[in-house]
């Protein structure tokens, strides 16, 4: 099964999830579903539909929305099973980590004069 995931690659979700990710869980199709379920709640709360868009859309934007997903599905993976990683707070630390970066990055793709920026690069 090929990666379908359309904002991040698998290569950014693996930086992300980092080398002790629970390997049973962490297949093509959960990684594929859970790019899906990302990309759907980005579209939704930011009111654009990126994904459709995507081809257009400025390499800066580009990169912030592989970064919100990436992030995303890497929180899903380390909280799957977190017995690979040294210790439940490298777990905790990395997942704190990702989501404070989707906040914020959340809060760029959402002021508007960004959006009137995006909609005009």
């Amino acid at each position: 099964m090929a990666h379908t995931g359309i904002f991040a690659t698998k290569a950014e979700i693996d930086v992300k999830v980092g080398e002790n990710v629970n390997s049973t869980g962490y297949t093509e199709t959960n990684i594929n579903n859970a790019c899906a379920q990302s990309e759907s709640f980005i579209n939704v709360k930011c009111r654009t539909n990126f994904s459709d868009s995507y081809s257009g859309l400025n390499a800066d934007v580009k990169r912030i929305l592989s970064e919100i997903s990436a992030c995303w599905v890497a929180i899903d993976f380390i909280a799957y099973n977190m017995a690979g990683y040294t210790s439940r707070v490298e777990a905790e630390d990395m997942i704190n980590l990702h989501w404070a970066k989707i906040e914020k990055l959340l809060e760029v793709l959402e002021e508007s004069k960004n959006q009137t920026w995006m909609a005009s690069a």
